[in-house]
């Protein structure tokens, strides 16, 4: 299910916007849910469900995979495990090959794994199989890095995976509606440009923030 408006919301910060995804998700019924931040900015956003929904927390990594040159151009992502995946048709437009980003990929997926040290170096991550895993970001732009996340964490074997983002562009919105078994989405506004254009305080979540996510949470 994606609920669609024409007019999106703009959320004062992460929390608020986890706040209204609880409340869309306190419907449903979970069998042992997981809720799983996409790290970083994903965490706040889903410390605030875990609570509402007196879940367990944890955190996901994945890594956008930059065009050479282009860093901030998004062909890909991967996660700390597993294989990367790319958009082929922006390759295609770009005239890159997957092995041209091959350096570019081994090096932010040493990061994903480095991240996913830091956030679990006192704790094992929580097991995800046969439970309702709920993948939360603050937003898509492309999905990329949802995609990444969605296809590692059905590898892990849940008995449902969701993915809840309070807003989306329409184009990322498509790209991952096949990745998982439910798709929640607040809003995708037409006007879409930027995730953070939706927001208040879109400030850079840090490593820092999301260990005491966890930790506040008491998931362990």
């Amino acid at each position: 299910m994606t609920r669609t408006t024409s007019r999106g919301p703009v959320f004062a910060d992460r929390r608020e916007a986890g706040r209204d995804l609880a409340e869309v998700l306190l419907h449903r019924q979970w069998s042992q849910p997981l809720v799983l931040g996409l790290a970083r900015g994903g965490v706040p956003v889903a410390a605030e469900i875990a609570h509402r929904l007196g879940a367990a927390l944890d955190v996901v990594v994945a890594r956008k995979i930059g065009a050479p040159g282009r860093p901030e151009l998004g062909v890909g992502a991967v996660t700390a495990d597993g294989p990367a995946t790319y958009d082929d048709v922006l390759l295609a437009k770009l005239g890159l090959t997957r092995q041209q980003l091959f350096d570019i990929c081994e090096r932010e997926q040493a990061e994903a794994r480095r991240r996913e040290s830091v956030y679990h170096a006192d704790r094992s991550p929580e097991p995800r199989e046969e439970r309702d895993v709920i993948l939360v970001d603050d937003g898509l732009a492309t999905g990329a890095t949802a995609t990444a996340a969605l296809r590692a964490l059905r590898e892990q074997q849940p008995a449902t995976l969701t993915l809840a983002v309070p807003v989306s562009s329409s184009q990322a919105a498509a790209a991952v509606h096949d990745e998982a078994d439910e798709v929640i989405c607040l809003s995708q506004p037409h006007d879409f440009r930027a995730v953070g254009q939706w927001y208040g305080d879109f400030s850079q979540t840090t490593d820092e923030e999301v260990l005491a996510a966890l930790g506040k949470t008491g998931t362990r």
